[in-house]
């Protein structure tokens, strides 16, 4: 079972901390280059917009995710467009081959690039060390030149957030959300395992609603409900829109 909180805000912060800690750089007025606009790469490139960076996405799902990206206000281009332009460059796709041997030669010096997504598949490190020449590097960082430029990758492509000799993995804020989710999703395939079939399911709303419930509380944050009035004018056939 899957749901997002998590991603948005979980990865994007610590992805994003462990890029500045371990290379030492400022995000702010940099080229930042996300790769997939789900749920991690959306909770990025907000954060990077934050910091002052200069937000490009790259996507392959037009009218959901390369539109919304931007409408939100990125800019949006092809991987080879970007490699061209990127200063720091972060997969978030859960995919394969998202740069690669195609990227590489037209990368500026001193690129950087992290995985915040998935395995160490998305960056293609095989071409790297195949067709580049090593360099000494520092802890987590392996640097390549490429024409004469140097591109460092991070973590060995790795999910930088856990993988980097400084990553500190997702804030203890976020955990507790994923630790009580999974535990009632746990509860919830003991009780109703029978009735469902292989596959991946979005957490049930019910159980998403109470764990939401139990961290605003957590918060002190209250909010508004529905009266009946409103509730029949959402959800009824015969009145409302």
């Amino acid at each position: 079972m899957k749901r997002s909180f998590d991603n948005i805000h979980g990865t994007g912060e610590s992805a994003l901390s462990s890029i500045m800690i371990t290379t030492n750089t400022l995000i702010g007025g940099k080229w930042f280059v996300v790769a997939g606009y789900g749920y991690c790469g959306r909770g990025l490139a907000r954060m990077a917009h934050g910091l002052g960076a200069k937000v490009i996405v790259t996507e392959v799902d037009p009218p959901r995710r390369a539109l919304e990206a931007h409408m939100d206000g990125y800019h949006v281009m092809t991987m080879k467009e970007a490699a061209a332009i990127g200063e720091i460059f972060v997969t978030t796709t859960g995919n394969t081959s998202i740069i690669t041997g195609e990227h590489f030669p037209l990368m500026r010096n001193g690129a950087i690039l992290a995985n915040a997504g998935h395995f160490n598949v998305e960056i293609e490190i095989p071409w790297l060390e195949e067709h580049a020449e090593a360099k000494e590097t520092r802890d987590s960082i392996d640097t390549y030149l490429v024409n004469g430029n140097r591109i460092s990758v991070l973590a060995e492509g790795r999910l930088v957030n856990l993988a980097t000799t400084k990553g500190m993995g997702h804030p203890v804020e976020v955990m507790d959300l994923s630790f009580a989710l999974q535990a009632l999703c746990t509860e919830y395939m003991y009780k109703n395992g029978g009735d469902l079939k292989g596959g991946v399911y979005e957490v049930p709303h019910e159980i998403d609603t109470t764990v939401a419930h139990l961290k605003l509380a957590s918060l002190g944050v209250t909010i508004d409900t529905l009266s009946e009035e409103q509730n029949t004018y959402m959800h009824s056939w015969t009145t409302g829109t």
